[in-house]
């Protein structure tokens, strides 16, 4: 069982900028890919970002292509989402998540991952 926590969450002025982290714990050993979700009250989980663990491989969202980054620490066991050029509309829940899948990309439904953080926090203002 894996598990993951979040944190980096905050309230930020629009092009500002946050990194989030997402720290993984237990046995990792099968979630190959790791990945970045969001969520707002009463909305969909939508992918944001992913990162494929064995050869670093990254997929984005078109709405965030350009200003986030979305990347790993092996040895930590950390994954990190680096947010600049903020705009109102990325506020939301932000949400790591870890699974085993052939395919990681962006546009893997989130139902296909099987461990989830608390989630955590951003506003933009």
């Amino acid at each position: 069982h894996v598990q993951l926590v979040e944190s980096g969450g905050g309230s930020v002025q629009a092009g500002g900028s946050l990194r989030l982290s997402c720290e993984a714990s237990g046995d990792t050993t099968n979630k190959k890919c790791l990945a970045w979700f969001r969520q707002a009250p009463g909305r969909e989980r939508e992918a944001v970002a992913s990162i494929y663990i064995d050869d670093g491989a990254t997929d984005y969202a078109d709405s965030v292509k350009g200003r986030f980054t979305i990347s790993k620490d092996n040895a930590n066991n950390t994954m990190y989402l680096e947010m600049n050029s903020l705009q109102l509309e990325d506020t939301y829940m932000y949400y790591c998540a870890a699974g085993f899948l052939m395919r990681c990309r962006a546009d893997v439904p989130h139902s296909l991952y099987t461990s989830w953080g608390q989630g955590t926090q951003v506003t933009v203002s």
